[in-house]
């Protein structure tokens, strides 16, 4: 890392922290609302090496909240589009882009031991089972994202452990699944703010509800978490 452009966050963070970020490895799963910010933060943080792993394509309804979603976009794909602005961001990061949707099925031969720390933006409750099962099994640290679907306040959310979590409906199913796969402790971002219910159309559940402010104020706190979380463990081991 030579240039100017982690200048401002060396002042806060200093040259011995930013080495380390530089030599950091993060894999992020699912590029979404939550997603695009963690590995925006991550980028913009001088992680040095970053994986992205996302087999969706931008449609028209992601513009409202995902980075990445413009209308010059439209129709291609997420992990690409990450790549690219990776790289345009931080020139010396070592990109990898993986079009797939992660599951037990498709993992990808994804190696996750070569990984510093894992992030879970995925919409799947199943893959998102098998990712952390993977992690812990692996002991790679990791932080999963909650719901923020149908949510207003980004000032409810919280990083703490998943039984320490509550309201939040995917954080009580996870909770419960984890616990059956003997897995008891595993770091979350929920939002402790009651869910609001989409208004039916015709008798038909309308997909969860979303708003540009929300999902990423989610992903800039999970990149955070993650950021700091590797400048401690890495003063740690040295």
């Amino acid at each position: 890392m030579n240039g100017t452009e982690f200048s401002r966050a060396e002042l806060l963070l200093g040259r011995e922290a930013l080495d380390k970020l530089s030599r950091s490895a993060v894999i992020v799963f699912g590029a979404g609302g939550v997603g695009s910010y963690v590995i925006e933060g991550l980028a913009r943080g001088g992680v040095g090496r970053l994986a992205v792993v996302d087999g969706d394509s931008v449609s028209e309804t992601n513009i409202n909240r995902q980075l990445i979603a413009l209308h010059s976009t439209i129709g291609m794909s997420k992990a690409e589009l990450e790549s690219k602005r990776i790289a345009d961001i931080n020139p010396s990061c070592r990109v990898e882009s993986y079009k797939l949707f992660y599951s037990e099925e498709n993992d990808g031969g994804i190696i996750l031991s070569e990984y510093d720390y894992i992030v879970d933006a995925i919409d799947s409750v199943s893959s998102k089972l098998f990712l952390i099962s993977e992690a812990k099994r692996l002991g790679v640290p990791i932080i999963s994202s909650m719901g923020t679907g149908n949510k207003l306040d980004p000032t409810r959310f919280h990083i703490t452990d998943i039984n320490k979590t509550s309201v939040c409906p995917l954080a009580r199913v996870m909770r419960y699944e984890l616990k059956r796969r003997g897995i008891a402790r595993l770091k979350v971002l929920f939002s402790d703010e009651p869910p609001i219910r989409p208004a039916e159309d015709g008798g038909k559940r309308q997909p969860p509800g979303s708003v540009s402010f929300v999902p990423p104020i989610a992903g800039l706190m999970i990149a955070g978490e993650v950021i700091k979380d590797l400048c401690r463990k890495n003063t740690e081991t040295e």
